[in-house]
């Protein structure tokens, strides 16, 4: 699959796999200023300069960097961001800093993952009941501590 991409900053990042075998491709922070500093337990919007088109029946899912949410404790404030196939602005990461450590971001460093999933169409049909299961409305934790 070919996703087209531009540039909106000539320092902006083409995302990029690190591996061969890797799900997400690195986005990369592109941004007016050389650094910025994301307080403690705050959020700091980070763009990318980059715009894409996602084909249709896909989208862009905008998810963490395991080393970057590990180390530092900055992940995707929104936990997965969402790039909708009809969208062609920047692509932005808002990046929370959940550690107690005010952090900085430097410009070209990677600050999260892209990956290109499907996405199915639904409709809802409302009705009156659902049908039976042996769950039941059993939700969080009904099947045991964890």
């Amino acid at each position: 699959m070919k996703i087209k991409i531009v540039k909106l900053d000539e320092r902006a990042v083409v995302p990029a796999a690190g591996t061969g075998h890797s799900a997400g491709y690195d986005l990369c922070a592109c941004m007016k200023e050389e650094r910025t500093v994301i307080p403690p337990h705050s959020a700091k919007l980070i763009g990318t300069g980059l715009a894409a088109a996602i084909p249709e029946g896909y989208f862009g899912g905008i998810f963490a960097r395991s080393g970057l949410s590990l180390k530092q404790g900055l992940r995707p404030a929104n936990c997965v961001g969402v790039i909708d196939p009809d969208y062609r602005g920047e692509i932005c990461v808002s990046l929370h800093n959940d550690s107690g450590t005010e952090r900085i971001i430097e410009q070209g460093e990677r600050i999260a993952q892209l990956l290109i999933l499907p996405c199915m169409k639904a409709e809802f049909e409302e009705c009156g009941s659902l049908d039976r299961t042996d769950r039941g409305e059993g939700g969080f934790g009904h099947t045991g501590l964890y």
